[in-house]
């Protein structure tokens, strides 16, 4: 039985086929619809969330399987003081797979010490999210054609926004990667992703005006500031549009740059950029119900080679 905490869970190769996957299963949906027939998967969401609940939900229902659990700690037995160690061992009584997003680094992976079913972090704190960073690395692949030799510029809260800290990890594994930071002081990427960089030799630049980097990108990562990450009010409205993309700034760019964003966005992305072709953030949302179907038949071991 395995689990996904971290992405770097799964090898080079073990990616290579689960986008193989993914990408089977957009071009023939109708294959999968009945793979997890009589199969539930339980989302136990200790903090908010739409896309990431919502997509591991659709995942599901369009595998053919059902769905439990709660979207809010508070509708939990949580609320009661209920131990995440015993929360999953009761969840392990009822469904076939978990997914579980928590505020607080490494409950899930208290959570898969103690489970008897595969559990999958949706997310912990300013952690990891690992689901986020497959659907990134799935939608730069099916869009570009490649996992390597690119620029790209993450941008924003590159300090507490954990989708960015999990996607340099991941993409370290990769050829030709060079890093662009852009990001006020403040919310700069911590200090060990950029030792790690300097160790692995990987290229890597911190700016913080995103006009000036503009022309050498092939991708653009946006990322909203969060509130729920800060410590004071104050910080967050000085910091909250310290970037905006607009057309202005997308004329700089190159003809095939693609921009993604782990949604929700707040300003950060001007709507005015979202009929520009090179927009993605939308696609990335399609591409990340089609590598959780393919997440879900992986970790349920499931014979996908036996299905018409």
């Amino acid at each position: 039985m395995r689990h996904l905490m971290n992405p770097l869970d799964f090898s080079v190769e073990e990616l290579d086929r689960l986008f193989d996957l993914a990408n089977d299963i957009e071009k023939n949906m109708g294959k999968y619809a009945h793979a997890c027939e009589g199969k539930k998967l339980a989302t136990c969401f200790y903090e908010p969330s739409t896309r990431t609940r919502l997509s591991f939900e659709s995942a599901m229902l369009n595998l053919g399987g059902s769905v439990i659990g709660f979207s809010d700690a508070n509708s939990s037995s949580a609320s009661k003081g209920e131990s995440v160690s015993d929360t999953i061992r009761v969840i392990s009584c009822f469904a076939d797979i978990c997914a579980m997003r928590h505020p607080k680094e490494g409950a899930p992976m208290v959570a898969a010490s103690r489970s008897s079913i595969p559990v999958i972090n949706a997310g912990d704190g300013g952690h990891q999210h690992p689901t986020q960073t497959l659907t990134d690395l799935l939608t730069i692949r099916s869009l570009k054609g490649r996992l390597n030799n690119f620029t790209i510029g993450l941008c924003g809260d590159l300090k507490f926004g954990r989708t960015v800290h999990s996607l340099i990890n991941a993409l370290v594994r990769y050829e030709g990667i060079k890093f662009i930071f852009i990001s006020p002081e403040e919310l700069k990427v911590p200090d060990y992703i950029t030792d790690m960089l300097k160790e692995k030799n990987i290229p890597y630049e911190e700016v913080i005006r995103l006009e000036d980097t503009m022309p050498e990108l092939d991708l653009l990562y946006m990322t909203r500031v969060q509130r729920e990450r800060f410590f004071n009010e104050e910080d967050y409205v000085r910091l909250k549009d310290f970037y905006i993309l607009d057309k202005a700034k997308m004329e700089l760019a190159k003809p095939d740059m693609m921009v993604l964003h782990p949604l929700p966005r707040v300003n950060e992305i001007s709507v005015e950029v979202d009929d520009d072709p090179r927009a993605a953030y939308f696609k990335q949302v399609q591409y990340g119900v089609y590598v959780r179907m393919a997440l879900i038949l992986t970790l349920l071991e499931t014979d996908t080679d036996s299905l018409t």
